[in-house]
């Protein structure tokens, strides 16, 4: 491939289905040329397509980014190919299990691929985008960050990385042409599976709940407005202040409940 020279692309990760495939369709009717990552076999191709439908360019790159030489071939194909003006890190992993009954492989992608994949691909790119005349990073962190949550053990705290990964990333590039930003979604519909579990939360599952569609659309305006601290919704704006301000003796049951209830579901 030659290097597309005076075009500038938007990366994103996770990018064949839910949050990310809605995301990378909400950048192209932007007009925003754009490099999609998924795993092999997840049908890219096809989000691909419809991006180029919207009339923008739309490329595509199939890798397991849990894997440290994967990541390392990835960033390198895009410096040498292309401008990077935005950076989504949006592929993550997680679940509610029991972290005594978690397989050990299970824990490890999440650490892996929630942690070590946005900073290393982050850094790697940062680079080619502070060359830009404006850049942004967008890191898709969680309500989940904001609170330690029982049978959420690895991926809330992997999330709250993420958060202050991206706070102090902005504070130390704010006098640059790169802005930073994070986005902390609710629970949201993406597939079946997904409702079904929320459901089994009871109420406060349903507290925050956006379709993947909204949640894109709001977090890619509130990225290009310069917001550097995303939250979605009046809901997830009170969901902040419980987990925030309500005493642990208080919120540490109630949401111990709600996430034993999901974990059974996914055990039956």
């Amino acid at each position: 491939m030659t290097t597309e020279t005076g075009e500038s692309f938007a990366l994103l990760t996770g990018a064949s289905q839910g949050l990310g495939k809605h995301m990378a369709l909400e950048l192209a009717k932007r007009q925003f040329n754009t490099i999609l990552v998924a795993l092999p076999n997840e049908d890219i191709q096809s989000i691909a397509k419809q991006c180029r439908a919207l009339g923008v360019k739309a490329y595509y790159y199939e890798t397991d980014l849990t894997k440290k030489e994967n990541l390392l071939a990835l960033t390198h194909w895009l410096n040498e190919n292309f401008n990077i003006s935005i950076l989504i890190n949006n592929a993550g992993l997680g679940g509610t299990e029991s972290f005594h009954e978690t397989n050990v492989d299970y824990v490890d992608r999440i650490i892996q691929l929630n942690i070590r994949a946005t900073a290393m691909i982050t850094h790697q790119l940062l680079p080619n985008m502070m060359q830009q005349k404006q850049a942004y990073i967008l890191n898709v962190s969680s309500m989940a960050s904001f609170c330690p949550m029982a049978y959420k053990a690895v991926y809330s705290a992997s999330k709250r990385f993420i958060q202050h990964f991206s706070r102090s990333l902005h504070q130390e590039l704010k006098h640059s042409h790169v802005f930073v930003s994070v986005v902390h979604p609710g629970p949201m519909k993406t597939n079946n599976d997904v409702t079904q579990r929320i459901k089994r939360q009871g109420i406060l599952g349903k507290i925050g709940l956006l379709s993947p569609e909204e949640v894109a659309r709001r977090s890619i305006h509130q990225l290009l407005k310069k917001k550097s601290f995303i939250l979605l919704g009046w809901s997830n704006r009170l969901s902040w202040l419980f987990m925030r301000f309500v005493p642990t003796w208080i919120k540490f049951p109630m949401l111990n409940r709600a996430f034993r209830r999901e974990s059974k579901f996914q055990i039956e």
